[in-house]
């Protein structure tokens, strides 16, 4: 078990919908317990209730360990497409380049050749 810091409490409060009266009610930073904590918690606590909110607690731990996982995949990915994406930018880019190079180029008139009537 450890005390919210002054910081990660106002983030707390602000990823929940608590009325005005509790927020300004707080006059100390909660406290909170680990996943470890809440196992050696149930130890001690041995009520059918005690158990069963322990449970729930222990499948809350997992199911954000899972939606943290799945994050730090996600952005690796987006970072992995985005490095993709620029290369393929920096290509079409030049192949542009060459299009309007090819668009602007003037040719030289050329001399005509053969018999000219005159």
């Amino acid at each position: 078990m450890f005390q919210l810091t002054k910081e990660e409490t106002e983030n707390w409060k602000s990823q929940f919908a608590i009325s005005n009266s509790i927020k300004m009610g707080l006059r100390h930073s909660p406290y909170v317990f680990t996943q470890e904590g809440v196992a050696m918690l149930s130890g001690v606590l041995s009520s059918n209730r005690a158990i069963q909110v322990n449970i729930q607690i222990m499948r809350v731990f997992i199911k954000l360990r899972e939606i943290i996982s799945l994050h730090k995949e996600l952005a690796y990915k987006l970072a992995q497409l985005e490095g993709k994406y620029e290369k393929h930018d920096r290509q079409i880019h030049a192949i542009f380049e060459q299009i309007r190079q090819f668009l602007t180029f003037k040719e030289k008139p050329k001399k005509r050749i053969g018999f000219c009537g005159g």
